[in-house]
């Protein structure tokens, strides 16, 4: 039946999501933006200050959390179904670039941080909360992969084998719960403007040498990418699954000139 507003597929009112690192960057945009399109949410940040006063900025629940503890992501599924009523959309955004070394010469504590975060914590938690999207028949869930698990980097190469991985996740995840009702996406980012970005925006030589390589010439914003984060949790994604979407300004596809 026709609708008067042509955006109401974009909507999530009446649905619960689950944000995690929702306190900076594209997590914080993501947060704002589903709050505006009518989601409950409930927060998971390692930040408890931080992650408290956006809770109660956005209405939200907050459940402080290190995602890299494999116990604390227990009690966060635990804690989240029971409060919210159950969780309709999942963001797994948490995630640390590491140190920038070759592979071989990271630390090995480092390492295994790297990956806790952002690998086993979107592993863990999706498997914690699917079950639970399958038994009401529908859920969203949205990894935040990124452009380096698409190409090669010389010095954050543990960082991109974490992101390739995400991807199949989504992958994987697509098929075992689509017959429930159950999506999953990722989204893969390139440069933008956050703190992680500020290392080569804030030189006028890196920032142009690395925007060359961009066909759009400009780094893009954490509510852009929001804006793909809510159409793969909202109806209007309702037929997408199991996609990695690239939000990088057209970088990976370029040759340079």
């Amino acid at each position: 039946m026709p609708t008067s507003d042509p955006l109401r597929a974009f909507r999530l009112d009446g649905r619960t999501a689950l944000v995690t690192g929702p306190t900076r960057g594209i997590g914080l945009a993501i947060a704002r933006l589903f709050a505006n399109a009518g989601a409950r949410l409930v927060l998971a940040d390692v930040d408890r200050p931080a992650c408290d006063a956006l809770a109660e900025t956005l209405d939200g629940i907050s459940l402080p959390t290190d995602v890299g503890d494999a116990r604390a992501l227990d009690r966060l599924a635990e804690q989240a179904e029971a409060l919210s009523g159950g969780i309709d959309v999942l963001v797994c955004n948490a995630g640390v670039a590491g140190p920038a070394s070759p592979m071989h010469a990271i630390d090995e504590a480092d390492r295994d941080r790297l990956y806790a975060v952002n690998l086993m914590h979107p592993i863990r938690l999706t498997g914690l909360i699917a079950p639970h999207m399958a038994a009401r028949g529908r859920g969203s869930i949205v990894l935040l992969s990124s452009i380096a698990g698409l190409r090669g980097t010389s010095h954050l190469g543990h960082y991109g084998v974490t992101k390739a991985a995400l991807a199949q996740l989504a992958r994987n995840l697509a098929v075992e719960w689509g017959p429930s009702g159950v999506r999953a996406n990722a989204i893969a980012p390139g440069l933008i403007r956050t703190e992680w970005a500020d290392a080569i925006l804030s030189s006028p030589e890196r920032a142009d040498r690395r925007l060359g390589l961009t066909p759009l010439r400009r780094a893009g914003s954490p509510e852009e990418v929001a804006s793909t984060a809510l159409y793969l949790a909202s109806d209007a994604g309702g037929f997408t699954t199991g996609q990695t979407i690239v939000v990088d300004g057209g970088t990976v596809i370029s040759d340079g000139s």
